[in-house]
């Protein structure tokens, strides 16, 4: 091949690497010497960049009912992803569920699944059991995982798995949901915009714990120079490769008769994964769930940091909790009422725990 041929080629190389994202910042000089490159790859792109794609089909239906616009056993099992996502369910749940007054139509414990259901997937069903006549005598809990709504109005699925269907009697279900911008049929979440965050903070606590148990990561670059012959290059590695797994962070004793200052160099390049801000990085994400979830932390056991002035008056930020959250919640499930035509859930009114503004 010429010379010119040779550069041509190089310089297709080079453009072909550009286009990948990696940039070549040095060229090669003389024959047989080596030439310093420094590589950058390009910005980096969400799993999830072609999530708008949802929101223009909506929610997809099979010629009987419709599919969720979200995986409904997804937000199933990020439901325990984090504790501090977890908790703030449970919160206000429990909220919920100690401000209950019972009728004959609902019990406490039918209502409590129900929230659960509401607060997890933003869509919560009840069953009305009629007796002969057709009057209702009680309403039962529905898991909302498995239920679909169908094209016909009051059509109702439950889908516990695969090739199973039962449909519901005709204008049985009540529906409760939270409102979406892109549809009407299912609700969706509002904690769906911090469910990032509520994963990563599962993925640094899976890390840390993967890295105290895995004992053969990389850590450092034992760089040897000097008077070091074969056999001791081969006893120091075999001595490293013997304080990896069971057992790990062994001390290591090196003896190198004439060996001078710098002869043995310990170069870490895992240091940033050992000191990957953990506590950054889980203090961030939790900030962000409780952000998403409305939940002052105080309410969630979390101790404040060292140097801080704390989190306040727990019971006046229970008073707001519950003003702000709670309430409002509250309101929207007395939606119930108004879709069977009768009380079925009702609230006992709350006492401040601190005396109101004047």
């Amino acid at each position: 091949m010429s010379r010119r041929n040779k550069a041509q080629a190089m310089s297709r190389a080079e453009t072909a690497a550009a286009a990948n994202g990696a940039i070549e910042a040095g060229s090669a000089k003389a024959s047989g010497s080596t030439a310093m490159q420094a590589f950058t790859f390009g910005d980096p792109e969400p799993v999830l960049n072609r999530r708008e794609i949802m929101d223009m089909i909506e929610c997809v239906h099979n010629g009987r009912w419709y599919e969720p616009p979200i995986p409904l056993d997804g937000l199933a099992r990020a439901y325990r992803v984090s504790p501090h996502h977890s908790s703030a369910i449970m919160l206000k749940r429990n909220l919920l569920a100690s401000s209950f007054d019972p009728t004959p139509f609902l019990s406490r414990k039918a209502f409590a699944a129900f929230v659960q259901d509401y607060l997890v997937f933003g869509t919560a069903y009840l069953e009305q059991i009629r007796n002969l006549l057709g009057g209702t005598m009680r309403l039962d809990h529905v898991l909302s995982k498995y239920t679909r709504r169908g094209l016909q109005p009051g059509q109702f699925f439950f889908l516990p798995a695969y090739n199973q269907e039962t449909e519901f009697a005709p204008g049985s279900i009540v529906q409760v949901m939270q409102a979406d911008v892109n549809q009407e049929i299912y609700g969706v979440p509002e904690y769906l915009s911090a469910l990032q965050s509520a994963l990563l903070n599962e993925a640094a606590t899976l890390f840390r714990r993967r890295y105290y148990l895995n004992g053969s990561h990389a850590g450092y670059i034992l760089y040897a120079t000097g008077d070091i012959d074969e056999n001791d290059t081969t006893m120091l590695r075999d001595a490293l490769k013997a304080s990896k797994g069971p057992g790990n962070f062994k001390n290591l004793f090196v003896h190198a008769p004439g060996g001078k200052d710098g002869s043995l160099k310990i170069l870490p390049i895992a240091e940033v994964g050992a000191k990957d801000e953990f506590l950054g990085i889980k203090n961030a994400t939790r900030d962000d769930v409780l952000a998403a979830h409305r939940t002052p932390p105080a309410l969630l056991g979390i101790v404040p940091a060292q140097g801080s002035s704390g989190f306040g008056n727990p019971l006046q930020a229970t008073d707001m909790f519950f003003e702000l959250e709670i309430e409002p919640i509250q309101a929207s499930l007395l939606d119930v009422n108004d879709q069977v035509g009768f009380e079925v859930i009702r609230f006992k009114e709350r006492v401040r725990s601190t005396p109101s503004a004047a």
